[in-house]
């Protein structure tokens, strides 16, 4: 039997052929399906991974007679008749050159650079220059954010935000999934054209609208190709404004998303004579546009960790945040003064610096629940302590679960999970930037019924391979094996492509933010004498209801529920937002409903639609 790589393996998954939907067969004779293959696959390397072939190689699996790096090897073997292989370590120059520098970084700061990284020792506030001081530490953050810019998108100017408004007006009455993701008997083809057309001429007329003079060479070259530029930029601006706001165009993104997608096929492109793809303008890509050499000596400077960190206004005064404000202004004029030139003005500057601001409040914002309910579960919880109410164990069929797990299992399961979320949210924007990569690249999709209409599946193995990667991270840094599968859906019924897989992940703040605000509320609450005596009439006390709220969570929202069979729910990596998501909606059911709703929430979606 011959052996699979884990890219035949994803290539197999979504075919050998073309995009298409349910009614090829019933079709005209005209060619509608595009052939495309992987784009952007990296060159086998002599020191790399026969597998990811980005990452070095570390092990050689005698029985495949493989050199893998631990991450491939993990996965690939996690069971079966390969489990049972056995490796060699194997030396390697270029890994034995990287685990050299991250161990002299760890001995001059007493801190790994995944410490620094992840935030658990220091953080992108304003306050993390006290927790560890230091020139090595502050040198590790510098490296940090000189490797971060390569993702991190621009902040929109104000123009931007004009052409913006115009993107939204235009996608709001389009109707291009409606009549695109149809089973239909006219040629695919012609009707992907004639969308996109439409689109371009609603943008083209909003502009008049907005802007005559400029509106007015839109109408005089009617042949949409002379301002095919101007149509990619607009487009690159609706999803780089994404990245930072998932709250926003929640209705309309999936729609940009496709027709971005469809006008890159060769077939379409040449009717076209364009398509709409235009890479993220990301902080590197714009300084090497600008100003190539400011990168090394903007971010050789201590002053931009000031410039560019997050004021939490958390346990300090208004004096101390004041004054806080005011340096970290006066470091961003210092910045803009020093390093603007006739290439890049004063104002770019700026706005570089807050889009790095805005990262950092981004990352925080995101991964602080997070810490917070895994601080709940270590300090309420013990793995060896199971007797009273407390217990997390759960069974296969009592209460909606759909896994037998013991209290330790249930334990280190949850633990797992909220921390494979902490890592996912700390890596969010460039997860976003690895997802839309795959979403726009030139891999075929299928139309296909996953249960919930017609959805495009559509192979995303960068992205898939990003999350094997924070997996195998996991399984470090707990004490016990992985709990649960490993398994990661994309490409299929549950998760049918990248955009799906970021909508799930997206969740994860809303669903934890409201009970972590819930929790913190309560003693606040017990101040007023009725609420403390209806607490202590129903739960004993303020500690027993943070208690009921925890133990219920940490049961429910981790026990398979959810999905509409074994194999959408259960124990695997979508699985574990399923049964959250699943829990979230049953939150008025609860008999602790009413303190969430004490505590100012009105749902998991907030206002106006957060």
């Amino acid at each position: 039997m011959d052996k699979k790589t884990l890219k035949d393996l994803l290539s197999k998954e979504n075919g050998p052929g073309e995009y298409s939907d349910s009614s090829d067969s019933d079709m005209d004779n005209e060619q509608e399906d595009v052939c495309c293959g992987f784009e952007g696959e990296s060159q086998d390397n002599d020191h790399n991974c026969v597998e990811c072939t980005d990452m070095p190689y570390e092990l050689l699996c005698e029985p495949c007679d493989e050199k893998f790096c631990r991450v491939c090897w993990d996965v690939i073997h996690r069971s079966g008749k390969r489990k049972n292989h056995k490796t060699r370590v194997l030396t390697n120059e270029r890994a034995d050159q990287e685990k050299q520098k991250q161990q002299q970084q760890q001995q001059s700061t007493g801190l790994s650079s995944s410490q620094i990284l992840e935030g658990d020792e220091l953080d992108y506030s304003s306050s993390s220059s006290n927790a560890v001081s230091g020139a090595s530490v502050d040198k590790l953050l510098l490296e940090s954010l000189r490797s971060s810019i390569a993702y991190i998108p621009m902040r929109l100017t104000y123009e931007e935000r004009r052409l913006l408004r115009l993107l939204e007006a235009a996608l709001n009455v389009s109707e291009y999934t409606d009549k695109i993701d149809i089973i239909s008997y006219k040629s695919k083809s012609k009707r992907i054209v004639a969308e996109l057309k439409e689109i371009c001429s609603i943008l083209a007329g909003l502009v008049v609208a907005q802007d005559f003079k400029t509106g007015q060479k839109f109408i005089e070259e009617k042949n949409f190709v002379d301002n095919a530029e101007w149509y990619k930029d607009i487009f690159e601006i609706g999803r780089r404004y994404k990245i930072m706001n998932p709250e926003k165009l929640r209705d309309s993104f999936g729609k940009l998303c496709f027709m971005i997608m469809d006008s890159r096929f060769p077939e379409i492109k040449e009717q076209l004579e364009f398509d709409l793809y235009k890479p993220i303008k990301t902080i590197e890509t714009f300084l090497l546009d600008k100003e190539p050499q400011l990168l090394e000596k903007l971010f050789a400077s201590d002053l931009i960790l000031t410039a560019t960190a997050e004021i939490s206004p958390e346990g300090k005064s208004r004096s101390i945040l004041n004054k806080q404000k005011k340096s970290k202004e006066m470091a961003i004029e210092r910045l803009a003064s020093k390093y603007h030139s006739s290439r890049l003005s004063k104002e770019e500057i700026r706005q570089l610096l807050y889009s790095i601001g805005d990262f950092h409040s981004y990352i925080n914002f995101n991964k602080s629940p997070i810490k917070r309910i895994l601080k709940q579960l270590e300090s309420n919880f013990s793995p060896e302590d199971s007797s009273g109410p407390h217990s997390l164990g759960i069974k296969i069929g009592r209460e909606g679960a759909r896994l037998s797990h013991t209290h330790e299992t249930q334990y280190y399961f949850c633990h797992q999970s909220l921390t494979m979320w902490s890592i996912i949210m700390r890596d969010f924007i460039k997860l976003w930037k690895v997802a839309d990569e795959d979403l726009l690249s030139k891999i075929n999709y299928k139309l296909m019924d996953t249960g919930q209409g017609l959805q495009r599946v559509k192979a995303a193995p960068q992205t898939q391979r990003f999350m094997y990667k924070i997996i195998h991270e996991v399984q470090r840094k707990t004490p016990v094996s992985f709990i649960g599968s490993s398994s990661v859906h994309i490409a299929d019924t549950a998760v049918p492509s990248a955009l799906n897989f970021l909508d799930k992940y997206i969740q994860v703040p809303r669903i934890l933010i409201p009970v972590d605000k819930c929790l913190m509320m309560i003693d606040e609450m017990i101040k007023d004498q009725y609420v403390s005596e209806a607490i202590d009439s129903e739960f004993g006390s303020a500690e027993n209801l943070k208690l009921e709220i925890l133990t219920d969570f940490f049961r429910h929202a981790f026990n398979g529920s959810g999905g509409s069979d074994y194999f959408n729910a259960g124990s695997c990596i979508d699985g574990r937002l399923t049964s959250a998501w699943n829990w979230a909606n049953l939150i008025a059911k609860k008999n602790y409903y009413k303190y969430f709703l004490l505590s100012g929430f009105i749902g998991f979606n907030g206002t106006d639609g957060w």
